[in-house]
C-alpha cells in the first residue's frame, strides 16, 4: 500500500490584526501596539560601507490579538531600521 499524501503546506502568512496592520513598516521610531508582548532580543553586527561595522539590537514581539511575530530593529544610523514581519 503506498504512503498517504502528505497534506498542503499552507504558505499564506496569518491573518494580522487591525492594529498589526496599522503598523509602519522598516521606518525607526514608528510606534509599536498595545498588545505587542516583548519576547527576545539579540545583538547582531552591521556594516555601513564606510567607517566600519557597528551593533544593532533586535528586539522579537508577539502580538496577544493574533499571534504575528514582530522583529524591532534599533539602528540609529540606519532611518529605514524598525519593525519588520519575523521570518523563522
Amino acid at each position: 500500500m503506498p504512503p498517504a499524501p502528505s497534506p498542503p503546506v499552507d504558505s499564506t502568512p496569518p491573518a494580522l490584526c487591525a492594529s498589526c496592520a496599522a503598523i509602519q513598516r522598516n521606518w525607526r521610531r514608528a510606534p509599536g501596539h498595545a498588545e505587542l508582548v516583548q519576547s527576545a532580543s539579540r545583538k547582531v553586527e552591521r556594516s555601513d560601507g564606510q567607517s566600519g561595522g557597528h551593533t544593532v539590537t533586535i528586539t522579537r514581539y508577539v502580538c496577544d490579538a493574533c499571534g504575528t511575530r514582530w522583529d524591532y530593529e534599533n539602528d540609529r544610523t540606519n532611518q529605514h531600521a524598525g519593525w519588520s514581519l519575523a521570518k523563522g
